[in-house]
């Protein structure tokens, strides 16, 4: 494991701290689709998919999986700002170069967006494309 990932797998430890680190030595077989997935969602892995899967199963990629929320704070001046995710959790950083649909005018706050994980150029987490959410009728 090289220093990033050792990192990366530190800050995904924060947020499970029962997860064991993997040795050089262990094949992947030995850890839980769980650890797996917390291994993914802590590095800031887009490639998660719903239903628990196996990655053997299958031979299609699924894209990301995109998730709604709605703006918490936005700063025009500066170019970004966090959006909260509808199902709770810590608030999502966003930077304006990763709006995918919209106008960054209306990125006020409440107003709803759809947007996918991945990462920032530190290795934080991050909305990777953000698009403002259309109107339910």
């Amino acid at each position: 494991m090289n220093a990033r990932q050792r990192r990366l797998f530190e800050e995904a430890r924060k947020k499970n701290p029962d997860l064991k680190m993997p040795t050089e030595t262990a094949p992947a077989a030995e850890l839980s689709e769980e650890d797996l997935a917390l291994i993914k969602q802590g590095v800031g892995d887009k490639s998660s998919r719903p239903g628990g899967s196996s990655a053997g199963e299958g031979g299609s990629s699924e894209g990301p999986r995109e998730q709604g929320g709605s703006i918490v704070t936005y700063f025009e001046a500066k170019g970004f700002g966090f959006l909260r995710p509808d199902d709770g959790g810590r608030d999502v950083f966003f930077h304006v170069s990763r709006l995918a649909e919209g106008d960054s005018t209306t990125l006020k706050p409440g107003t709803r967006v759809l947007y996918e994980l991945g990462m920032d150029r530190t290795g934080k987490l991050a909305a990777s494309s953000v698009r403002i959410a259309p109107l339910a009728e």
